[in-house]
């Protein structure tokens, strides 16, 4: 059972607030075809903080998403995407096996790319390798470098306190 309390909605709120601004400031590299999200990176987060990321990087994205103008599949998809891969990625970490959190995040890249991937190829009406991989090293990028040196430094931080 979840508990939904004041810090589990501060964080959320945080996590939405954070990825929206993220992708509309940084907006020439957020969206198209060939896209890196920066705010992406909060999405390996999940591997500390769980549901709130899931559901604030999926706000956060919708946000994002409507703001860029290409309609309800980029809304709902990539709020979807974003939703699945934070819950997967969350799933995978908490088994804690050696590689655990690299496995999560590279998941987390792979469902990204094939859920955006897939829509956005239609919408630009390339073929589905180029939406597949336009969106995979971006989110390689996003992810599996800035995410996990999010996550290794916040993990610390933990430690620390």
């Amino acid at each position: 059972m979840v508990r939904v309390n004041a810090k589990f909605v501060a964080l959320t709120a945080v996590f939405t607030a954070v990825y929206a601004i993220g992708v509309i400031v940084l907006a020439p590299i957020s969206f198209y075809i060939y896209q890196c999200r920066i705010a992406d990176s909060l999405i390996a987060l999940s591997t500390v903080f769980g549901l709130p990321t899931a559901i604030g990087t999926a706000l956060g994205c919708a946000i994002a998403n409507a703001y860029a103008g290409y309609g309800i599949i980029d809304i709902v998809g990539g709020s979807i995407a974003n939703f699945i891969a934070a819950i997967v990625g969350y799933y995978i970490a908490s088994k804690k096996f050696k590689g655990s959190i690299l496995v999560a995040l590279v998941a987390e890249s792979l469902i990204i790319s094939g859920i955006v991937g897939s829509y956005l190829s239609v919408v630009f009406e390339v073929p589905l390798i180029v939406g597949f991989t336009g969106v995979l090293v971006g989110s390689l990028i996003s992810i599996n470098v800035l995410g996990y040196v999010l996550v290794k430094t916040i993990r610390m931080r933990i430690k620390e306190v």
